[in-house]
């Protein structure tokens, strides 16, 4: 799509010391809406920035989400509970899928879901990097776009980092900022009409 030190440890609360897949499932559990910007890198099989944006996303579990893409191209995409939708403004072209389809393939995807990961994927802890708890989580299905996500998370069980990786060695890392837990969303971010005369390709 055009990513404590141990002696610390004894006195952090119990989120902090919790492994990367209990962190999972305490970001699933509190936190049913969400509001962040992010920044998106795609890199190639020699780690090389091919493809790099920002914007906003969205979320409010189950299955619905926004992420407005602002920079350096405009691009919506919207899950409004039933259906996946992909505005180009650029392409003047809109796509749209049955929501049960993109799950498991677009990062928005999995993030709205309420407990789509756990269902799809097989779940590890893999380690500490850069002070965050880092998971991994491999598709058990064959019809997922990617061959691994990993998800990175603070002391706090926030979500910083997602970085997914596609069977063409290619790496999309995501990364969160200004988080913000539960806010008030209206229902019409969810919502999304295609404008007047533009493309809609339907899967």
């Amino acid at each position: 799509m055009k990513y404590l030190l141990a002696i610390l440890l004894t006195v952090l609360p119990l989120a902090a010391q919790a492994g990367a897949i209990e962190k999972l499932k305490t970001f699933i559990a509190a936190t049913h809406s969400a509001q962040a910007n992010f920044t998106q890198e795609v890199l190639d099989q020699n780690g090389k920035r091919i493809q790099s944006a920002s914007g906003v996303m969205q979320f409010q579990r189950p299955g619905r989400f926004r992420w407005t893409y602002r920079k350096p191209y405009e691009q919506i995409i919207v899950g409004d509970g039933a259906k996946f939708w992909l505005y180009d403004k650029d392409l003047n072209q809109v796509s749209v899928k049955k929501l049960d389809a993109a799950l498991g393939s677009s990062p928005a995807a999995l993030l709205a879901g309420s407990n789509e990961i756990e269902r799809g994927f097989t779940l590890k802890d893999a380690g500490n990097r850069d002070g965050l708890d880092w998971l991994l989580a491999t598709p058990k299905g064959s019809d997922s776009s990617f061959s691994a996500v990993y998800m990175a998370f603070d002391a706090q069980a926030g979500l910083v980092v997602m970085e997914l990786n596609d069977a063409f060695g290619h790496k999309t890392v995501l990364r969160f900022s200004g988080m913000q837990a539960n806010p008030k969303l209206a229902a019409g971010q969810f919502k999304f009409t295609p404008p007047e005369g533009v493309d809609v390709i339907s899967d």
